[in-house]
This record gives structure tokens, sequence and C-alpha cells, in this order.
């Protein structure tokens, strides 16, 4: 059986129990080697097998798998963050779906929510932001006209930007052509819950200049909008004194 298991955003111990458990009994494991903590392997079995997927095909991928499964072997495919998430799972499930490969997905802490934690910052705010929108520029790879960073930005909801740090001027252009002003908040994570982790706030017109600065140009995200400058916000109703839930009545329905 293949198991797809997200591995975190870097941290050894940001891989979750089921997923770790899983890495432990694994007769082979092929991870993205580019992005992947190799401590998470400390546990491994001596006899496991690893392989590195990034200098490797689909079809190289494929033929470890099936080869695998014929042999009796557990595989464990391991992916980056969540593998939902820019983890090209699809492509390898529908084809293990024609091989006939039973598989299962573990998912993970995404790299969004490590970022998140290394600026201390929530991404919705009652009254400021209530969306996120997880996105990526258009480079080598395109994305659809309807899902350009120009017209997600008309929004001006919170904008996390995967796979875009060597973009990043383009980036800013489209940004500010899409509705963001110059002075709105925005944030660039390297490495989030990496022993090396860097966090800058900055602002949109800075943006640019703040990775160029620091030498980021890949394995980061950028962060777009009112949250990443960890602005504060309505009171949340939920733990209002005067608003019941279906838990507890508020101070209004007590005197009512």
């Amino acid at each position: 059986m293949v198991h797809f298991v997200g591995a975190g955003p870097g941290a050894e111990d940001l891989i979750t129990v089921r997923g770790a458990a899983l890495i432990r009994k694994a007769d082979q494991i092929i991870y993205a080697g580019s992005l992947v903590n190799p401590d998470l392997f400390r546990e491994k079995k001596v006899s496991c097998a690893v392989y590195d997927s990034s200098r490797m095909t689909l079809e190289e991928v494929l033929q470890l798998m099936e080869s695998g499964e014929q042999d009796g072997k557990m595989t464990v495919r391991l992916h980056t963050g969540d593998p939902c998430i820019y983890g090209a799972i699809r492509e390898q499930m529908d084809a293990l779906d024609r091989l006939g490969i039973p598989y299962d997905y573990v998912p993970g802490v995404s790299s969004f929510c490590g970022a998140a934690a290394a600026l201390n910052l929530e991404y919705t705010l009652p009254g400021v932001t209530q969306s996120v929108i997880l996105t990526r520029a258009a480079g080598r790879t395109e994305v659809p006209e309807r899902e350009s960073i120009r017209s997600f930005a008309v929004h001006g909801a919170t904008m996390v930007l995967f796979l875009s740090a060597g973009l990043v001027r383009d980036v800013c252009r489209e940004l500010l052509e899409g509705g963001y002003r110059g002075d709105t908040p925005a944030a660039v994570v390297k490495r989030a819950s990496w022993p090396d982790e860097e966090a800058y706030v900055c602002t949109v017109a800075t943006l640019a200049e703040t990775c160029e600065r620091h030498g980021i140009t890949k394995t980061a995200l950028l962060i777009v909008g009112a949250a990443a400058g960890r602005a504060g916000g309505e009171r949340s109703r939920l733990y209002d004194p005067s608003f019941s839930t279906g838990y507890r009545k508020g101070e209004e329905s007590r005197e009512g």
C-alpha cells in the first residue's frame, strides 16, 4: 500500500503522530528531497530504502511504487507541508487507481500555518479580514487568468503566495495594479519552522526590496494584507459575555 504523508513545514516535530508512525513502519520512502527535513528519517527501519524524488520523474516515482507493491512493501510518499497544496498528488493517485494499487492520505501542517506561527499572526481578524487566498505567481507553470494575482488583489483579502519569492517584483506590480495600496502590510517567511527560519514584516511597496536585501528567492512564502501587520481587530463575539452560543447563554439572554 502507498501512504501519501504530509511532512509538515520543516521542523521534525511538526509532522503528525500518524505520519511519524508510518515512517517508522515503511519499507521504502519516496520524499521531496529539496524541501523535506531528513531528520524525519531518524526512526525509520534500518532496512527501509529512501529515495529522493527531486531528481526523479513521475514515471520513475510510479515505478518504485509499483515494484514495491509487487514485492509486498509498504511505501510512504512524503510531501512537504500538506500534500493537497502544490503537492502534485492527484496525478499520482490517478495512476495508482489505474494500476489498482491502494493508497491513503495523511494530512500535514501546511507551510502557510508555519509562516503564521513564525510571525505570531492570525489570518482571519473580525472586522478586518475573514478570507485567505492561497495562490502563486505565474512562472514557468501558468495559472488560469481568472486566478491571476491581479484579479485576486481586487478583493483586498489576506493573500499567501507560494512558490513566488523568485518573482517578487512581478508579484508586487500585480498586487498594486490589482488594488492593494503600497502601504498595505506584507511579510516574507523563509523556511518556516526550520532552525534557520527568517521572517520579515514590511509593506507591499517594500516587499521586493526586503526579499532582495535578505537574498530570499525560494523556499519562502509571501503574505499580503492587514493580517500581515499583526493588526488587531474587533473582539471575537464567540467569547463576548453578551453573546449566546450553543454551549452558554450570554448576559443579555440570562437577563431576559
